[in-house]
């Protein structure tokens, strides 16, 4: 039966009260809210918990009508951004927010392959999506246009950092007010990358956990649309699009295997869901693909989760430099434990120390610099490897959600400083024996 969730009403400065513009005049082809527990189907409007099993909820689709009328070459002839999968997303409208979000480079990776031993290792490499250098920017351009298709005008998130820079650059270019809460202790350039764009920054005395319950209260009380809170089944869809362009540009294949980082687990189970959709539909030709996640040691309940054989999350209190995965109570870990499980996966987590050396470890082999939740996801290949849990001719992928100009305080002290000359050969001359004897004695160290 399907069932009425009800609308919010507002009382702020921000607010014009949601209103729901119906799909049956449009090309859309999702159909209802649905719970991930019990079944119950909702209307679509802006909710994101089952009134009957408190389960969360995610947007079905008409995959019979997606069969029908989606081919490669429509999508091949779409825009070059997560828009060309629009039939898989879940707005009504072909008026999208699209900011060129999407569609970055699938990387066939040659020096860190060889430094691990894998032939086939590509990196997924969202440190350059755009607008704001994260993945983030896929959830929220397909969170946003739906919070406009609902009437939304004052749009808002809790976030860890990126998500908060997304929702501020997208809400400007769509003229939509915005306010959004961090955590005060976030990263100096995450803090500027938001503030930027003008909108009203909360910076909230906490961690992300208690900085997400305030969301929920504030939702309740001022009916704003919160992406990642009423919004989050349609916001949480434009993960597939990480799914959906890695089947694309390894020429209509999946990988044999995928390593993500894990913070509140949607990204882990959103490509899962990406990649079961294009077999759905017949895009691609189904088989089993491995899915590894990974953790901080400093706030890894999904990792112990699954270790431990458990059905069920812990919660933690975060303690790691990784700070945008670092989410104690992950709304989403025991769907990516399942997943992990299922697929013949590992979830891994590694310590603070050894996150740094994924970051330079990507760097000085690729050429990406990638912040803390990167370096998590390589230094967790990088064990996966040494514990014989990769196969070297396995196709891997491994996805890299942003970028390390937002996070430069964890590398800083740990990649040595510039060699200051004199305007003289000689002095140059002097400096260059001497960098090269150090970098003789680093490779020493690495052979004993």
């Amino acid at each position: 039966m399907l069932r009425t969730v009800d609308g919010q009403t507002g009382k702020a400065r921000f607010m014009t009260q949601a209103t729901t513009i119906h799909n049956s005049a449009t090309t859309a082809t999702f159909k209802s809210l649905k719970c991930k527990e019990c079944g119950a189907e909702y209307e679509l409007k802006a909710s994101n918990v089952c009134e009957l099993c408190f389960g969360p909820l995610e947007v079905l689709y008409d995959y019979s009508a997606l069969r029908r009328t989606v081919t490669r070459e429509k999508i091949q002839a779409g825009p070059n951004s997560i828009w060309r999968y629009r039939p898989f997303l879940p707005v009504a409208t072909d008026n999208v927010i699209d900011v060129g979000t999407g569609m970055t480079p699938l990387v066939r990776s040659h020096r860190l392959a060889r430094r691990l031993g894998l032939n086939k290792l590509y990196i997924k490499n969202d440190a350059v999506n755009m607008p704001t250098l994260s993945f983030k920017d896929r959830v929220v351009s397909v969170a946003l246009t739906r919070a406009r298709e609902l009437g939304f005008t004052t749009v808002s998130c809790a976030s860890t950092g990126n998500l908060a820079n997304s929702t501020a650059a997208i809400a400007a270019h769509a003229g939509l007010d915005c306010c959004v809460f961090i955590p005060a202790d976030l990263e100096a350039g995450k803090i500027l990358g938001s503030l930027i764009y003008s909108p009203t920054l909360m910076a909230v005395k906490g961690n992300y956990d208690q900085v997400n319950r305030l969301c929920s209260e504030v939702a309740n009380t001022h009916g704003w649309g919160f992406v990642n809170i009423n919004l989050r089944p349609y916001y949480s869809e434009g993960s597939k699009t990480l799914g959906f362009e890695v089947a694309e540009q390894l020429g209509w294949q999946l990988p044999d295997h995928i390593v993500a980082p894990l913070a509140s687990g949607s990204l882990f189970t959103k490509i899962h869901k990406g990649f079961q959709e294009f077999v759905e539909v017949g895009l691609v030709e189904g088989k089993n693909v491995r899915f590894s996640g990974a953790q901080a040691e400093g706030c890894s309940p999904i990792a112990e989760a699954f270790k431990q054989d458990r059905d069920f999350i812990k919660p933690v209190k975060p303690n790691t430099i990784a700070k945008s995965i670092a989410i104690g109570n992950p709304a989403d870990g025991i769907y990516a434990v399942e997943i992990a499980k299922k697929t013949g996966g590992n979830i891994e987590s590694v310590n603070d120390a050894e996150i740094i050396e994924g970051i330079k470890l990507l760097a000085e082999t690729e050429g990406i610099f990638t912040e803390t939740a990167g370096g998590t996801t390589v230094a967790v290949l990088k064990k996966l490897v040494e514990a014989g849990k990769i196969d070297p001719d396995e196709t891997t992928v491994v996805y890299i959600t942003g970028n390390g100009l937002k996070t430069q305080e964890a590398v800083q002290g740990y990649i040595g400083e510039p060699l200051t000359i004199d305007a003289k050969l000689d002095s140059f001359e002097r400096a260059l024996e001497r960098s090269r004897t150090l970098d003789r004695l680093e490779w020493q160290q690495v052979l004993v």
